[in-house]
């Protein structure tokens, strides 16, 4: 039998704010989630990222948040607090616009159709809301470019970006085991262009090219996300974050009477 095994990191608002309280803390930009998704489903229940954002409005310090799922939009009303300090943007990560495809290679994220609504919710709620093409696929998603980028920009997304895939460690076998069992008359296409991206292998752990690749495919596919980014016309930027309104919100002083 297969046991999923869950780490949740239980005290985090309480160490966030630790943190944050401490005169050695310089106000700084922050992010949520580099690594892992802050809105997997266990967050619904947990609230841990919630709790995380209600620290970084009550500080004012800045935090940008990158998901794939549309819990997101049920933080709007802190995010969008957050936003009137400059001290919010939120990217959503859009893969695909292949319902299929999406649930086959991100079975517990959001559908396209949701994630577009979350950028839409986020939008109209006036959160600085963006779109992330991540993981670009070269000879599975790239080609997506222009037609996402299209969709975000229907939907009220306002800046953009893209990563292209890579596949270090344990993934690479991962990714090489889900090709065969989903698109096996394109898996060699696909190994072959993240080949063709990395120098030749299938991960590139160089910090100035790990997120982009390198050699024509990858300028190729870096002119095709310009080419769509402007003509939606979605801006190439973040929005401008600020700590200027951060603060140390005192402690309740006793009355003197």
């Amino acid at each position: 039998d297969f046991e999923t095994k869950i780490m949740v990191k239980e005290d985090a608002p309480e160490l966030l704010r630790q943190e944050l309280s401490s005169r050695r803390w310089k106000p700084q930009l922050v992010a949520l989630s580099g690594n892992t998704d802050c809105y997997q489903p266990i967050e619904k229940k947990k609230q841990l990222t919630r709790r995380c954002l209600e620290v970084f409005l009550e500080f004012r310090n800045p935090v940008v948040v990158i998901t794939k799922n549309f819990l997101v939009t049920r933080d709007a009303d802190i995010l969008a607090d957050l936003a009137r300090y400059d001290c919010v943007g939120v990217t959503i990560s859009v893969t695909t616009l292949d319902h299929k495809l999406s649930s086959l290679l991100e079975p517990r994220a959001s559908r396209p159709a949701r994630r577009l609504a979350a950028i839409k919710i986020l939008a109209e709620a006036g959160v600085p809301v963006g779109y992330l093409q991540a993981p670009m696929i070269p000879g599975l998603t790239d080609a997506e470019a222009p037609a996402i980028g299209t969709a975000a920009a229907k939907a009220g997304a306002s800046f953009s970006g893209y990563v292209a895939l890579r596949l270090p460690f344990a993934v690479k076998s991962l990714f090489e085991d889900w090709l065969e069992q989903n698109y096996p008359e394109k898996k060699n296409k696909i190994l072959s262009r993240v080949r063709e991206i990395r120098g030749g292998k299938l991960n590139d752990p160089n910090f100035q090219s790990r997120m982009r690749g390198e050699g024509i495919y990858a300028e190729q596919m870096a002119k095709l996300f310009q080419l769509a980014r402007k003509k939606s016309g979605i801006a190439e930027r973040w929005p401008k974050l600020t700590t200027e309104h951060f603060r140390r919100p005192q402690k309740d002083q006793l009355s003197l009477f």
